[in-house]
């Protein structure tokens, strides 16, 4: 018959107590019940999936090696209803004599313990709301980014457009020959255009030809019969001679265009 050193009442004999003594301790009166029911202790201990040490200590009401009070409720619980006695009994004993053996309230780890029965755990409502802020600063972080990407494709779709301005289009000047001999092609008056900036032209013949038009930004050499019908869109942009003499474009310039006939 096993012997628990903490007992304080006999235990000659190994026939099963009927109930919980005056003065019995809980682990001892579940030992008593083990032993009656011909059960050895590390059986036991694998049925319930205690460590041994653990199930020894609970026996021999060993509270300070043993886990908080709340554990020490647990394994009593399940102990007792593996050897199918009543729970309650013992619960009620420990709680008279855990205090005096360890000098702490037997429901002091609920009053300790982070976690709380219906009820939220502390900074509950803190910690929401850093999650929201977090939340935010992400959404704002995100709205930023796609600011900066609309904004860098605007001005990438912008500098396309400017340099596609800017670039020399050749082939939206017409320029028409008068003969199609190359003798005849010196013929008549000779009218020159030196552009400093892209601008767009037409120039008729006295004959009603369209010697050039369109967009232009280069030297442009024509042959023609005056009187010639002259249209320059920025007339800053150009400057003209006919048979070699400089023609001023101020007098038929308005608001920066210039519209007029010019003949030898």
């Amino acid at each position: 018959m096993e012997v628990n050193p903490n007992s304080q009442q006999s235990t000659g004999s190994s026939v099963a107590p009927n109930a919980l003594g005056n003065v019995q301790r809980p682990g001892e009166y579940l030992r008593q019940i083990r032993v009656s029911q011909n059960r050895d202790i590390e059986s036991v201990a694998k049925d319930l999936k205690i460590q041994l040490k653990t199930l020894n200590a609970l026996e021999q009401d060993d509270y300070k090696a043993l886990p908080e009070a709340t554990f020490i409720k647990g394994y009593y619980r399940s102990y007792a209803k593996y050897l199918n006695v009543d729970a309650n009994i013992l619960i009620q004993r420990f709680d008279e004599i855990y205090q005096n053996d360890t000098g702490l309230l037997p429901n002091h780890a609920l009053n300790n313990s982070p976690i709380k029965i219906m009820g939220k755990l502390p900074g509950s409502n803190s910690e929401r709301n850093r999650k929201w802020v977090k939340r935010g600063l992400i959404a704002l972080a995100v709205l930023v980014i796609l600011f900066l990407v609309v904004t860098g494709i605007q001005k990438w779709s912008a500098k396309k457009s400017a340099a596609t301005d800017a670039k020399p289009q050749q082939s939206d000047v017409q320029v028409m020959a008068m003969n199609d001999g190359g003798a005849s092609s010196e013929a008549g008056d000779q009218l020159v255009l030196n552009f400093n900036q892209p601008t767009s032209v037409k120039i008729v013949d006295g004959t009603g030809k369209v010697l050039a038009t369109g967009r232009q930004d280069s030297t442009l050499t024509l042959h023609g019969s005056s009187p010639f019908q002259i249209r320059l869109d920025d007339a800053k942009a150009v400057s003209l001679s006919l048979n070699n003499e400089q023609i001023s474009l101020s007098p038929y310039t308005v608001n920066g265009k210039a519209e007029f006939r010019l003949s030898r």
